[in-house]
């Protein structure tokens, strides 16, 4: 894959993504100032879930074309978003080890969310994760965009 086709892989998923938050923004200013029933919280929740996903479309993109490989082992989305911190020979950190500590927690939410029942979400600890959503995904964003300037061609 060139250079070309892996930034607007990139840059479609920072689209969808900025779509989503944007999308859900009256929800997450709603929660703000009362606590949200079970419909809501579902909808928060799936919020969260599908922004934990499009970061690591993104992540197994650079995996594939840049790494040439993608992780096997049974943990492997905690070895992806790891992956994203290192330095490796094809390529400089994505991120750094401030943000993949911070993604941990929405890795975390991700893996509950798809092996349980939404009626056990809990807004005391989605809370954190959503209020703290924008400036996070800023933080994410710029990280991601100044790697995607650094990517050389590859093949």
């Amino acid at each position: 894959m060139l250079h070309s086709e892996l930034t607007e892989k990139i840059e479609f998923e920072i689209n969808e993504i900025e779509t989503l938050i944007k999308s859900y923004s009256s929800l997450v200013e709603l929660c703000k100032n009362q606590e949200p029933d079970l419909i809501y919280l579902s909808a928060l929740a799936t919020m969260l879930h599908s922004f934990y996903n499009g970061l690591e479309n993104i992540f197994l993109s650079i995996s594939k074309t840049i790494d040439k490989q993608i992780p096997q082992a049974s943990n492997w989305h905690k070895i992806l978003l790891y992956k994203m911190g290192e330095k490796t020979e094809n390529k400089n950190p994505v991120l750094s080890e401030e943000t993949i500590e911070k993604l941990e927690e929405y890795l975390s939410f991700r893996h509950f969310f798809r092996h349980s029942y939404s009626y056990h979400l809990s807004w005391n600890k989605l809370k954190p994760l959503v209020s703290e959503l924008s400036e996070l995904w800023l933080k994410i964003k710029e990280e991601i965009i100044k790697f995607k300037s650094n990517i050389k061609n590859v093949s």
